[in-house]
């Protein structure tokens, strides 16, 4: 009988007990530097869920970023934007400018997304 009110008292007490909710995970960043012809990327392989990419435009003339089917304006030098993407299957995710001739220069790539 004693062992039986301590597994009852031990049971409320659980079904008292505050249940803390799952933390949010934060969003990873990604910082994407943009220059003429190519695009330095950091890091290169994220988790699925959230990315943050804050994308910079250290080059000399205009340039966009497109990954996932999200988009930069076309930013001007020193110009710089946040996209935020929600990658939910694992796998190679490419990158591009596509203003006129730049992929085909070069500024093309892919992230991967594990």
């Amino acid at each position: 009988m004693r062992r039986r009110g301590l597994l009852l008292a031990t049971a409320a007490a659980a079904l008292a007990a505050p249940v803390a909710a799952p933390a949010a995970q934060a969003p990873t960043i990604v910082t994407v530097t943009m220059r003429e012809w190519r695009f330095t990327v950091a890091p290169r392989t994220v988790p699925a869920g959230t990315v943050v990419f804050r994308v910079t435009n250290a080059g000399t003339i205009r340039h966009n970023f497109v990954v996932a089917g999200k988009r930069t304006r076309a930013l001007s030098p020193g110009r710089s934007q946040v996209l935020r993407v929600t990658f939910r299957r694992p796998g190679p995710k490419a990158y591009l400018c596509t203003l006129p001739s730049h992929a085909e220069a070069g500024m093309r790539g892919r992230v991967s997304v594990g």
